[in-house]
């Protein structure tokens, strides 16, 4: 594959060694996603074979089809030694989306693209696994009539729950799986109007547009209008091979920090979701647990993940926000990027990276020089008051985004739109953390959800925009219908006041009481930093003007 006159322009191989491409891979054209995928691989991390088809195509996604099919997709196979709609080593792929500046959840992600009724033979013999299989073909015809077809998501989420009834969906046995496969299949081409695309390579067109389109859609759009990214750029479209993690109880899927994001101490920030897929961690839908689950489900892995940790730090110097599969107890590497953090944690990991001689001075101040000294505390939890009277939590939830928010609650847009206007702080609360709700987001001082995981796409945007953020309350209960909730035994309506404990993972009726703690040491840190340097830089005056 070294020979690059047949190579299109725009598309880059990772995974082939050397792979081909007309210039030096840049995120500009290939994305960051992608273009880190590249840097993991060339380090020895354990990536998947993948093809890139750069943002220039955004523009006009159909010019990248004739490319794709001809040269693009072979190579990939050649990579993977699978072909694509084979029945006997079928190679089966995700579709994933990637600008070239981290936009976490806001455009589109397909999995297991090239599963048919043709392939799903070639899976079961490769896998000897036939919960896998029909688990793979349920996820892609779900996620691909949502996101392709337009399908509401609820369809097939209504039929999951007529067939689990009430059970963990990551437990249904293989039968039940084909008749919910079955189920969907039926869904789709009665609200679709025509079958489920069985020809792969219709599937795999259809789903690489997609999600170029998604970097038009509403979610993304506000991302971009809050950080001022230039639409422009556009979106690379990564297509790798897949591993699973939904094959049993030694596989799952993963997302992970190699530091603390809300504290940016110096430990491993993992959340682990046993037999079950990428996108059920970060959709924000799910409970996720901790590394533990890791460490008994695959102890080798989390082994592995750890020295991995300190291996894309010092490849990107920097905290990295990273996502990962176990399938049958072998580790995955998926993607890494540098981690959103608070403004605490921007300040101890720039300093402790300084100090650790993995970036030099003047690096840790460009990473910290907007950070004001004031920025550098916490908000705490003032529960009991003059009187001696203790405040009492109404529940306990896990905590995604420390700090102490009070406001009313909110169930949706247009609520935290009105209350705010009036100039009431608002709690948007949500059955489950979705990047959906960015624009309400933004305006409310806090989330609090039913379901997700703290390393949720929406919990990641959420700890960014500087929200306290608490997720999985399991004893919350809403009724969005009559605008009302409970909180164990404690019954709640839109409008009342809850204050948010991010730190302790609590929640509490009305406005407690605060105050804000300042982190002195971290303080002088940062200012010996910024000291040193403006005398280091006199210094280089002094001698210049020498």
């Amino acid at each position: 594959m070294s020979n690059t006159s047949h190579w299109p322009k725009h598309f880059y191989l990772i995974g082939s060694n050397p792979a081909p491409t007309h210039h030096k891979p840049d995120r500009e054209h290939m994305g960051s996603k992608a273009h880190n995928l590249l840097r993991m691989a060339a380090i020895g991390l354990p990536v998947p074979p993948a093809l890139v088809i750069g943002t220039h195509f955004t523009r006009a996604p159909e010019t990248c089809m004739l490319p794709l099919f001809s040269v693009g997709l072979p190579a990939l196979e050649a990579a993977t030694e699978l072909v694509f709609g084979d029945r006997r080593q079928p190679l089966i792929v995700s579709v994933r989306s990637g600008a070239p500046v981290s936009m976490p959840g806001m455009m589109d992600t397909l999995l297991n693209v090239g599963l048919c009724e043709a392939t799903l033979p070639g899976l079961l013999r490769q896998t000897g696994n036939p919960r896998l299989v029909w688990d793979s073909y349920r996820r892609l015809i779900a996620t691909y009539g949502s996101v392709v077809a337009g399908l509401p998501a609820a369809l097939f989420e209504e039929e999951i729950d007529r067939v689990t009834q009430g059970r963990d969906e990551r437990w249904l046995d293989f039968s039940e799986l084909r008749e919910l496969s079955q189920r969907f299949l039926a869904l789709y081409q009665q609200h679709a109007g025509e079958p489920f695309p069985q020809d792969v390579r219709a599937q795999l067109g259809a789903a690489v547009q997609a999600v170029f389109a998604s970097w038009q859609q509403a979610k993304a759009k506000t991302y971009r209008e809050i950080h001022r990214i230039d639409p422009a750029m556009g979106t690379a479209v990564t297509i790798q091979r897949m591993v699973f993690g939904n094959s049993g109880c030694h596989s799952g899927a993963g997302v992970g920090f190699t530091r603390d994001p809300n504290s940016g101490e110096n430990r491993l920030w993992v959340d682990f979701l046993p037999n079950a897929q990428g996108e059920d961690v970060v959709s924000g839908q799910r409970n996720a647990h901790g590394h533990e689950a890791l460490a008994q489900a695959a102890p080798t892995a989390w082994a592995q993940l750890q020295a991995v940790a300190t291996q894309l730090e010092q490849a990107f110097e920097d905290m990295q926000d990273f996502e990962f599969t176990v399938q049958d107890g072998a580790l995955f590497m998926l993607q890494s990027r540098s981690g959103k953090r608070t403004a605490l944690a921007t300040a101890r990991i720039a300093l402790d990276l300084f100090d650790e001689g993995l970036i030099d001075a003047v690096t840790a101040l460009e990473r910290t020089q907007a950070l004001q000294l004031h920025e550098l505390a916490t908000e705490r939890l003032l529960t009991q008051d003059e009187s001696g009277a203790v405040a009492a939590p109404l529940a306990g939830a896990t905590s995604a985004g420390n700090g102490v928010a009070w406001g009313e609650l909110a169930f949706d847009e247009a609520r935290v739109r009105e209350r705010v206007a009036a100039g009431v702080p608002v709690v948007l609360l949500r059955p489950d953390a979705q990047t959906s709700d960015i624009a309400a987001l933004e305006l409310s001082v806090a989330l609090l959800t039913q379901r997700g995981a703290r390393t949720s796409h929406a919990a990641v945007v959420a700890r960014q925009l500087g929200k306290v953020c608490l997720v999985a309350c399991q004893t919350l209960q809403i009724n969005e219908a009559q605008r009302s909730l409970r909180l164990g035994d404690h019954a709640l309506s839109e409008g009342d006041i809850v204050t948010l404990d991010g730190n302790e993972g609590l929640i509490y009726a009305g406005r407690v009481a605060s105050i804000s703690v300042a982190d002195e040491p971290l303080q002088r840190r940062l200012q010996a930093l910024r000291q040193g340097q403006k005398h280091s830089g006199k210094k280089r005056a002094a001698k210049a003007d020498a």
